[in-house]
């Protein structure tokens, strides 16, 4: 991409003339000369790192808007049709049409691939708000290169025209030295999944290396490769790197979450030959699958990584806030606490109140405009929103529907809530059909008659989709004389998530106490999780005391599961 003269002049228009081919071999590969393919054609693998989960169906849509394009973008389409088909891994389609992004259009897809795409693809809102919804309920994205400014309005300097986009990559701007540009690579963390195709070894590139601005953070983004700069100076015979950022920090491929969403993006993809290197293209491979959901591979910001965390993430577990915990507070404050903790995840509650902006609860009838608001507030943070409590899901269709559908659009993984028994076939059918569990939650026996033990709860369960679970509150099991390790070790792979407290005593006048300092044998219950391989979609760490002031417990806590968490994972054999 050159910018460094005035902007283009020429608009590529895009519209109804615009093609959809069921494969990119029949449709962008077309425009790859002879030899450029026959080097594509020898360089594709031929074996996926995972295997296909279901068939799997990717996007490619290489519009540019006030911009010709880059020509890299062709060999880039027919690279990954051959990959996909060669491999088994996923169907391509290619398309320059808006329209493919309707929801009708899109939920036929896995992933997006916007491949080099310049300037403002697309103003539809519903459009915009279709492939917002997709990514955070789940859908894949990647990008490459000159996606950096996609939906900018390019004739006027790349100027911002959707900032949840920015978000959701990750990142702005197309600063750049040369087109060919050579730079010592860094993986920052060789063992990560998709770096396999590295061999653990740094390596020398040379493209158009674009250095970016807001909202690039390691707060918000898990940076697999950057520029190492000192390498890099010496590779280029100068004293340092050019200073694009303060921070110096030029990260050149990343994943993170959007929600529920798998994002890749990386600034390779200026010129044609990443697209024809056999290890380059192993990479794009192993960030396809990861996209498509088929490659597991960690994804937490690399700023929020600490030994905790990445002890979490071997053992396949992820600690968060409950927001009960402070549902004396809005939601954003909620989220801005569990920031404060360096706790990246956290479980809703329908009835707290969303922000002094929006005084409603976190529930169905929100607007999308105040749904974007709650992504925006936890991208801000660094936190997601895993698990999801509320009451009652209703057990007609269009009820059960509404729920779920907001469940989705808040990248929701688990339910927690006590429905009417009579519900379950209904709330069992979209779960499967949204791919979103159930964790059914307790009170007592009194107030949760069908749901207050795990005795209960396999009863209810049995036969039923494993996406049918237990929200397991140890807290109320304590209350009512159930030992929270024989609990765990009953309900075995039916826990969808935990609310995990200690109480000062067992008994109904028990109340919570930093975990490890009470009666809830809390260490034992945790090692009998990683004994019996448990992974629930959240330790909830739920904390129903001193709601006005119980920041220091909270933390108390946090400290507490880190210790254990990190012991444990010395011997843990891999985790999420």
């Amino acid at each position: 991409m050159n910018t460094r003269g005035g902007a283009w002049a020429a608009v590529l228009v895009m519209g109804c003339a615009a093609a959809l081919w069921p494969s990119a071999l029949a449709g962008q590969g077309d425009s790859v000369p002879e030899a450029e393919r026959r080097k594509v054609e020898a360089a594709v693998p031929t074996r996926a790192p995972a295997r296909a989960r279901k068939p799997r169906r990717l996007l490619i849509y290489d519009a540019n808007v006030g911009y010709p394009g880059h020509p890299s973008r062709f060999v880039g389409n027919l690279a990954f049709a051959l990959m996909g088909r060669k491999t088994g891994a996923f169907e391509t389609t290619v398309s320059r049409d808006p329209a493919i992004f309707a929801p009708e259009s899109l939920k036929h897809f896995d992933a997006v691939f916007l491949n080099n795409t310049v300037g403002n693809l697309f103003e539809d809102a519903v459009l915009r708000q279709s492939l917002a919804d997709f990514v955070y309920g789940g859908g894949g994205l990647m990008g490459c290169h000159g996606t950096s400014v996609a939906f900018t309005r390019w004739t006027e300097g790349a100027k911002e025209d959707w900032p949840e986009f920015a978000a959701m990559l990750g990142a702005r701007g197309a600063a750049h030295q040369a087109q060919d540009e050579p730079v010592q690579v860094r993986l920052e963390e060789p063992d990560h999944p998709l770096l396999a195709a590295f061999g653990g070894r740094d390596f020398q590139h040379s493209d158009e290396f674009f250095r970016f601005g807001d909202p690039y953070s390691r707060k918000r983004v898990r940076v697999l490769l950057s520029m190492d700069n000192g390498a890099t100076a010496r590779l280029q015979g100068v004293d340092r790197v050019k200073q694009f950022r303060p921070d110096d920090d030029y990260a050149l491929a990343w994943v993170r979450r959007w929600g529920r969403g798998r994002v890749f993006y990386t600034t390779l993809g200026h010129n044609a030959r990443v697209f024809q290197d056999p290890r380059l293209l192993r990479f794009w491979l192993a960030a396809a699958q990861y996209a498509l959901g088929d490659l597991d591979a960690p994804a937490t910001p690399s700023a929020l990584l600490t030994p905790a965390v990445r002890a979490q993430e071997q053992l396949g577990w992820r600690l968060g806030v409950e927001a009960y915990t402070f549902h004396r507070f809005t939601l954003f404050e909620a989220i801005e606490k569990t920031a404060s903790l360096g706790i990246p995840w956290m479980g809703g509650l329908s009835f707290q109140k969303v922000s002094s902006g929006i005084p409603r609860g976190l529930e169905p009838g929100l607007t999308d405009e105040e749904i974007r608001q709650v992504r925006m507030k936890l991208d801000a943070e660094g936190v997601r929103l895993v698990t999801y409590y509320i009451q009652e899901i209703p057990g007609d269709e269009a009820g059960c529907r509404r729920v779920f559908e907001f469940a989705r659009k808040l990248g929701i993984e688990a339910f927690m809530t006590e429905p009417k028994p009579e519900s379950l076939d209904t709330i069992e059918k979209f779960a499967d059909q949204y791919g979103i569990d159930v964790g059914l939650h307790n009170h007592d026996q009194k107030a949760s008659p069908h749901y207050w033990s795990p005795d209960a709860i396999l009863t209810v369960t049995r036969g039923r989709s494993r996406r049918i679970g237990a929200a397991a509150d140890v807290g109320y099991w304590m209350r009512s004389g159930i030992d929270p390790v024989a609990g765990i070790r009953k309900l075995g792979s039916r826990l969808i998530t935990l609310q995990l407290h200690d109480l000062h005593s067992t008994g109904i006048e028990g109340h919570d106490v930093p975990w490890g300092t009470g009666a809830g044998r809390t260490e034992e219950l945790l090692r009998e999780m990683r004994r019996m391989r448990i992974r629930p979609a959240l330790v909830g760490l739920e904390y129903s005391h001193k709601f006005e002031d119980n920041l220091e417990e909270v933390a108390q806590c946090a400290r507490f599961f880190a210790r254990v968490a990190l012991d444990l994972a010395r011997t843990a054999p891999g985790g999420r």
